[in-house]
């Protein structure tokens, strides 16, 4: 639909049409030698070429007007997990994937468009089943917020109803119809199901680790159950038998004789018509190391500083804390092997009471990292003379500063959004002025004063001599923790700054030119393994090209071999097709002659989380429909919701588009003003006149 519009009152449309009968009239109103006919018709042309283009002066525009029709869509949404295979044998999915397919067809007859979609989000098929896991809530999400905005009539989900991940979906709000379809067998039967085991992650070499494992029985009380526990799938460490009841909690204690991860198997014994076997057993993997790292904070008194350290500490179990305070903690055995700490934080570094001046010549004699945390107790004058690299101008005033996150920093990385609630945090008190730190600084935070964010470091970390250190120019930073608990009920940001810092400094710097690593020591079967190298030359810059040589042997003993050319854009290597188990790893490559090789082990763990419970869920999917406006339908029902479907009228959404373009902008005025001019031009010629 076109409408033309005009900037400009239509009135001087008529001074348009006056102007040009005007001049024609001027032109034609004198006798000529053609006939009368002819006069008019060139007093026409002209008085109308005259009045468009004065008319064109005024900007007209053209309104275009475009209307579409949106039919109604309706996503059926098919559950491809695991656990539907496992329920239900392929001539019935086949069969009941022709059903759904026909379904769509007849609906899409009644006005609709159908879409099919499974669990991943993907085009959805039944027959696809391979989603290790069930996340109905996820899901059903992603299909609203694919077709947000757009006009999605309802949802149908065919499902067993069995969700293992994520929430529950009657805990969530859609703003749709939900229809449900019921596949599976919801009737309970006879089962041995070991539900889980409750075990730590890290235990330490030459100590025993406690594991729990949870059983549940249906259908099969009185029965005698037969629970191995196997190490490194050989060695049988302990056998029970004893009377089933409908939930036992087995405890039992694992050798932890030699580094690295360690297999642990779990395994309940069949027993005559159980049907489902295939949640019988589990794997633990533990990841023996050979002892903790340990840090030790050195201070003169106590401080809720030090106790907001300790909290971040203490969380990660891999590491061990220490305090002491001269007068207070008992020392004396820890002085004289100062060796064994992997980070020493002087607190209030260089008292003014001279209380830890001896522990900080014993400590700086170590390759320990340290961290210096200057507050109000801090002799300030006294750190270069103890070959502390920093020099205060002022050593007397404070001023009150509020912290900002650094975002050129590159020692170590952050989770996204991290900088907002550290922007929030309260001020802290810090050395008045500006003051010295070692040029080979990088800086983690920065001061800022009100609004200002300033060039003066409140936290950084250095390098000397090969030991990393740091400093944090400021105490009161307990109120930090404090601040974020009261805003969000957590502490994530302070804990994971402070966290990855304590880590970063206690770690030895690695000096090696060739690395070459897993990206996470933690894979699972369906996701690739991820193995990423790096090289160097003796100035520790990139070198690319070289020909890296990959050997993965799986703890049966077989081996893979794999190479790839190192490159900025090929630094890792994917390898895709693992099962479950302990990998070891050997990664050689040539570097200025020379065979450079690292190795290591990673573990792959499959997700057994869809055998675990394969009795159907219709009473959730009944309720789930209930909740949204929607139908419940078992499988056998599906002509009966096409047929609900086909009675409700099919609503499209007319979407209209309107586009504006100035008339002079169009083609055809220009070639009719052409064409009419050209034409009086031309018969005035043929006439005899000029």
């Amino acid at each position: 639909m076109q409408r033309l519009q005009f900037e400009s009152s239509p009135f001087f449309l008529l001074i348009c049409l006056a102007i040009g009968v005007g001049y024609a009239l001027l032109l034609y109103q004198r006798k000529y030698s053609w006939s009368v006919t002819t006069n008019w018709t060139l007093f026409s042309i002209r008085a109308f070429v005259v009045t468009l283009a004065a008319a064109l002066l005024l900007s007209p525009i053209v309104k275009f007007t475009n209307n579409t029709l949106e039919k109604p869509t309706i996503v059926f949404l098919l559950d491809n997990s695991v656990s539907v295979k496992e329920v239900i044998d392929s001539v019935k999915v086949k069969r009941l994937d022709k059903e759904i397919i026909a379904a769509k067809n007849k609906i899409e007859e009644s006005g609709y468009n159908v879409v099919l979609r499974d669990l991943s989000g993907k085009e959805g098929s039944l027959l696809k089943r391979s989603n290790p896991t069930s996340d109905l809530t996820s899901a059903l999400r992603k299909v609203n917020e694919e077709f947000e905005g757009k006009n999605l009539a309802q949802i149908v989900l065919v499902s067993d109803g069995v969700y293992n991940s994520g929430v529950s979906p009657l805990y969530s709000s859609f703003r749709i119809p939900i229809n449900t379809i019921g596949i599976g067998d919801s009737a309970q039967r006879k089962d041995i199901i070991l539900k889980n085991l409750s075990y730590n992650k890290i235990s330490y070499q030459g100590n025993n680790f406690p594991l729990r494992a949870e059983i549940q029985i249906q259908d099969l009380l009185g029965k005698e159950l037969n629970i191995s526990v196997f190490q490194a799938g050989k060695k049988i460490i302990e056998r029970k038998e004893l009377a089933s009841k409908s939930l036992l909690q087995m405890d039992f204690q694992i050798p932890a004789n030699e580094k690295g991860l360690q297999r642990v198997e779990v395994i309940v014994e069949t027993i005559q018509g159980e049907a489902n076997k295939l949640n019988n057993r589990l794997t633990a993997y533990i990841e023996v190391v050979e002892g903790k790292k340990k840090i030790v904070v050195v201070a003169p008194a106590p401080h809720p500083d030090i106790k907001a350290l300790r909290s971040v500490v203490e969380k990660n179990s891999n590491y061990e804390f220490s305090l002491l305070i001269p007068g207070v903690s008992q020392i004396e055995e820890k002085l004289g092997l100062p060796t064994q700490f992997d980070l020493v934080i002087f607190y209030q570094v260089l008292d003014k009471q001279n209380r830890t001046q001896a522990l900080l010549t014993k400590f700086s004699k170590s390759n320990a990292g340290a961290l210096y945390v200057f507050g109000e107790q801090s002799n300030l004058r006294q750190l270069k003379a103890n070959e502390i690299p920093f020099g205060f101008e002022n050593v007397v005033q404070r001023d009150e500063v509020t912290a900002s996150l650094n975002s050129g920093f590159r020692d170590f990385t952050f989770s996204e959004n991290i900088a907002a609630p550290i922007a929030r945090y309260p001020p802290i008190s810090v050395p008045f002025g500006k003051f010295s730190y070692p040029s080979n600084a990088s800086v983690l935070m920065n001061q800022r004063i009100g609004s200002v964010v300033t060039d003066r470091p409140l936290v950084l970390t250095f390098d000397d001599n090969g030991r990393r250190k740091g400093a944090i120019v400021g105490e009161g930073f307990w109120q930090w923790r404090l601040n974020e608990f009261s805003e969000t009920e957590r502490t994530e940001a302070f804990d994971e700054v402070f966290a990855k810092l304590l880590q970063y400094l206690s770690t030895r710097e690695d000096k090696r030119r060739f690395r070459s690593f897993p990206i996470s020591n933690e894979f699972t079967e369906n996701d690739p393994v991820v193995v990423e190298s790096q090289l160097y030359n003796e100035l520790f810059e990139p070198v690319f090209g070289n020909e890296v040589k990959l050997s993965i042997t799986s703890d049966e003993g077989a081996t893979t071999k794999y190479n790839y050319i190192l490159s900025k854009e090929g630094a890792r290597y994917k390898i895709g097709g693992l099962k479950e188990g302990v990998y070891k790893y050997k990664a050689t490559t040539l570097l200025d002659g020379k065979n450079e090789e690292v190795s290591g082990e990673f573990l792959v763990n499959a997700q057994s989380i869809e055998t675990q419970n394969l009795m159907a869920d219709f009473a959730l999917l009944q309720r789930l429909a209930d909740n949204t406006g929607g139908k419940f339908y078992s499988a056998n029902e599906i002509s009966r919701m096409v047929t609900d479907l086909s009675t409700v009228k099919a609503l499209s959404i007319i979407h209209s588009e309107e586009t504006f373009s100035p008339l002079i902008n169009l083609k055809w005025v220009f070639y009719l003003l052409f064409a009419l001019i050209s034409a009086e031009w031309f018969l005035r010629k043929y006439l005899g006149s000029y």
